[in-house]
């Protein structure tokens, strides 16, 4: 019976599945009770109780207790404290086989049998085994059903918000509402908090949770006090404050710490303390680094900044250092008076601004102080209206400086007209006498008229007295000439260059002479001289380290115009042969090539933008369907003229180079001369079928990487290589089938689509060059439109990622850098529209 009524069972597991049957009891009885008292405390945490009349107070505790009361009684009826059995059962429940019923359980048949008996022994040890393993059984503390409104819930998110926006403290104050507890009562009786300026990120601190007697609290924090209970139980003293405060008993005080001291508080639970007052310091700013001037002129100015909390804004405040100035020629004249430049400073949109470094760029170039003496001042302030300056930092103005002797005149007159009115009659002197002889240093009749048109409306100024809008009106003009001069000279090249070719492409249209094509030839070759030095003078006057990029651009530019050269060579000897329509193909693909070349600094040597590499990979696709064709026409004649010599036919020319010597020839033409005719036949058009399928292939390729995707010329050259394509392959098809004729005509419809495709490439090229003018790199010229607003050109088949490695050359940080000096410049350009402004932003905060 012992046996039967103790079975085996783990005794951890039967207790803790009875002490989830009781906690399962004891939720489901008192969740109520429990509910209610969330309630009661979250509101005494938060001090509602100090804001309803006592009346209430009280009125609503009485309540309160009442249904707690009620909720406690209704928890005693419905609550059941499970027992042994129940807990057994429970467990029981969890196990296969109900082992431990089982275990109870006695033999009721077979108790005579020994072999009975020990079946039921057997049974029972097994049972026994199973009790072994149980384990405790998990209770459902679910209250769904008896709370369908979560109310429990409710209560519990009070309590949380109580625990963190509330304290314990208020509590006590409920019992100094009772009469006469505000003396006996316990526990403060007032409140009171020091809010650090928000400026400085730090927390508000609650005085009664601060154990020590000595705090250090930003200088500015704002003390604010609370007295509950009898009027003048409490007073406040304080030596903190810039007026101070003694003995003050109003219920609520507010004052703002100014300097070190001590607040005391006087009464029942009175305390007091010791401030140490942490001073904000004024903001520092420097000058990083020396000005430098970028390309086109714009200067930059890096400058450091610290502050212990952070800089809001800053201003740079530029003067002309008058006492420094080379007072000769135009500036003998007292100068006119000019208020002092002011740029404000660009500040980080994101990061840290207790201590960066930042650049101050902008363009000066057009300022009457470029490349004077002047002295730069930068000023910052903090949040607390603190400012303070930096030590002037004397350079010359960082602006635009002209190369051509001309246009370096013409904007030295221009200094002096903006230096003083009184400089009118010299600047018309001098200017006049520039342009005595004119053809000796214009080179465009344009500008020259115009300044004609300046120096009448100057003198026409002068003569009645050059007023201020007059002067800005003069100074804009010569602006515009010199600017003229030194960019037009590039410009005038490239326009000869361009004439020269239209000439010699109308001559070979109209069949002119060849002493007339030698000597349009001939005109080509100076124009094509003339505008490459323009390129080359530029690129070596571009930039401060002249000498180092002379160097490089000056060996890129060599190979530039041997490789021009041989084309202009190639063009004359196609003419000579007769062969226009060669030779305006090559013509238009040297006028392409001129269109986009551009020459800057930092170019690598013989490097190759990605639109070059696809024209030269179209051309040399071009010649080598040019001498398949060849090859297929030569086989072709062949049968039906067995006796001819291979490769002597006029005008034939392969892919080997010359004349009539195809590769198939090559291969097999010297072989016995009795050998069967039919069988080469056969084996040289396989191989001709070979060789278009892998130039089938090629030209795929370079259809995946083709640049100006999106234009529509850029989609017109891709459909033109897609026509391209499709007769390759129809050119195959009729060479496996021993169809000559069939595969030469299909063959020439490759090469005429071939070539409207690259003259639509050429053409896409041109655009974009014209659309993104000074983007300083043969790249950046002809694939701009292409760009994602990172500069960076999308991958193969209008992929929107791009394929280039982002992390090439020594410069990488630089450049980046860079980068994002000038997104913050643009961010700071006001006037922008509005969505791109927007847009930079975004780009800055990711970045």
């Amino acid at each position: 019976m012992s046996e039967r009524t103790n079975p085996p069972i783990p005794r951890l597991s039967l207790w803790l599945t009875h002490a989830g049957m009781l906690a399962e009891q004891v939720l489901r009885a008192f969740w109520p009770v429990f509910s209610i008292l969330m309630l009661v405390l979250a509101a005494l945490m938060l001090g509602l109780q100090d804001f309803v009349p006592v009346e209430f107070v009280w009125g609503t505790g009485a309540v309160s207790a009442v249904v707690v009361i009620v909720a406690i009684l209704w928890g005693i009826r419905r609550f059941h404290v499970p027992s042994r059995a129940e807990a057994l059962s429970r467990l029981d429940e969890t196990l296969p086989g109900r082992p431990i019923q089982a275990l109870l359980d006695d033999q009721a048949i077979g108790a005579q049998d020994a072999d009975s008996v020990a079946l039921w022994q057997a049974h029972k040890r097994r049972m026994a085994q199973r009790v072994a393993q149980a384990e405790a059984v998990k209770p459902d503390l679910r209250l769904a059903s008896r709370d369908p409104y979560a109310l429990r819930y409710a209560a519990l998110l009070a309590l949380v918000v109580a625990v963190l926006f509330g304290s314990f403290w208020r509590i006590g104050s409920v019992a100094e509402m009772a009469p006469g507890a505000a003396v006996a009562g316990q526990g403060a009786t007032w409140e009171g908090w020091v809010e650090p300026p928000r400026y400085t990120g730090l927390p508000t601190l609650y005085l009664a949770d601060q154990s020590g007697t000595e705090l250090s609290i930003p200088q500015g924090s704002r003390v604010t006090l609370r007295f509950y209970g009898e009027v003048g139980a409490h007073s406040l003293s304080e030596t903190t404050s810039a007026a101070g405060t003694e003995a003050t008993t109003e219920p609520e005080q507010e004052f703002v710490v100014e300097q070190s001291g001590r607040i005391r508080i006087d009464g029942p639970t009175g305390r007091e303390w010791e401030l140490d007052i942490i001073g904000d310091a004024p903001p520092q700013i420097a000058v990083a680094a020396a000005a430098e001037s970028e390309a086109g002129g714009q200067m930059k100015l890096p400058y450091a900044a610290l502050d212990d909390y952070g800089i809001v804004s800053g201003l740079a405040r530029i003067e002309l250092d008058l006492a420094a100035v080379d007072r000769r020629f135009g500036l003998i004249a007292d100068p006119e008076p000019r208020q002092a430049i002011e740029v404000e400073l660009l500040m980080p949109i994101t990061g840290d601004r207790t201590d960066f470094t930042e650049d101050l760029i902008e363009d000066f170039s057009q300022h009457p102080w470029a490349h004077l003496p002047v002295t730069i001042t930068l000023m910052a302030q903090d949040a607390a209206d603190q400012q303070s300056e930096s030590e002037p930092y004397a350079t010359a103005l960082p602006a635009r400086r002209f190369f051509d002797p001309l246009a370096a005149a013409v904007i030295e007159q221009r200094r002096d007209l903006l230096w003083a009115r009184a400089n009118a009659t010299r600047v018309a002197q001098v200017l006049r006498a520039v342009s005595n002889h004119p053809e000796d240093l214009f080179r465009s009749d344009i500008a020259y008229l115009r300044l004609r048109v300046i120096l009448r409306r100057l003198e026409t100024f002068d003569e009645y007295g050059l007023k201020s809008e007059q002067q800005e009106e003069i100074a804009q003009a010569l602006w515009d000439l010199a600017a003229l001069i030194e960019d037009g000279t590039l410009a005038d090249a490239l326009e000869r260059m361009r004439q020269a070719q239209e000439r010699l492409s109308e001559a070979m249209k109209n069949g002119a002479s060849d002493e007339e094509i030698a000597e349009l030839m001939q005109e080509l070759r100076e124009a094509t001289q003339d505008y490459l030095q323009q390129l080359q003078r530029l690129a070596q006057q571009d930039g401060e380290n002249g000498e180092q990029q002379q160097g490089q651009n000056g060996e890129s530019m060599q190979m530039s115009q041997e490789d021009l050269q041989r084309m202009m060579d190639r063009i004359q000897e196609l003419m000579e042969q007769g062969r226009m329509a060669e030779a305006q193909q090559a013509l238009d693909e040297f006028q392409q090539m001129m269109e986009n070349m551009r020459v800057t600094q930092g170019q690598g040597q013989g490097g190759q933008s990605e639109g070059q590499q696809a024209m030269e990979g179209l051309a040399e696709t071009l010649r080598e369907q040019q001498g398949l064709s060849d090859q297929a026409f030569r086989d072709l004649q062949e049968q039906f003229n067995p006796g001819a010599q291979a490769g002597e036919n006029q005008g034939n020319e392969g892919s080997s180079g010359g004349q009539g010597r195809g590769q198939s020839h090559e291969g097999q033409g010297g072989q016995g001369q009795g050998s069967d005719q039919s069988g080469e036949g056969q084996q040289g058009q396989g191989t001709l079928a070979n060789r278009q399928q892998a130039l089938r292939d090629e030209l795929g390729r370079q259809e995946q990487g083709l640049p100006g995707a999106g234009t529509p010329d850029g989609e017109a050259a891709r459909e033109a290589l897609g026509r391209a394509g499709r007769a390759m392959d129809d050119a195959e098809e009729a060479l496996r089938g021993d169809d000559l004729a069939e595969a030469i005509d299909r063959q020439s419809e490759a090469m005429e689509a071939l070539r409207e495709g690259m003259r639509s490439l050429g053409e896409a090229m041109a655009q974009n060059q014209q659309n993104q003018p000074g983007q300083g790199t043969e790249e950046g010229d002809m694939q701009a439109d292409n760009r994602d607003p990172l500069g960076r050109n999308p991958g193969a088949a209008g992929s929107i990622s791009t394929e280039e490695d982002m992390l090439q050359g020594e410069d990488v940080y630089r450049r980046a850098r860079e980068l994002l000096d000038e997104i913050r410049r643009r961010t700071g350009d006001t006037d922008r529209p509005k969505i791109e402004l927007e847009y930079l932003k975004r780009l800055l905060e990711r970045f």
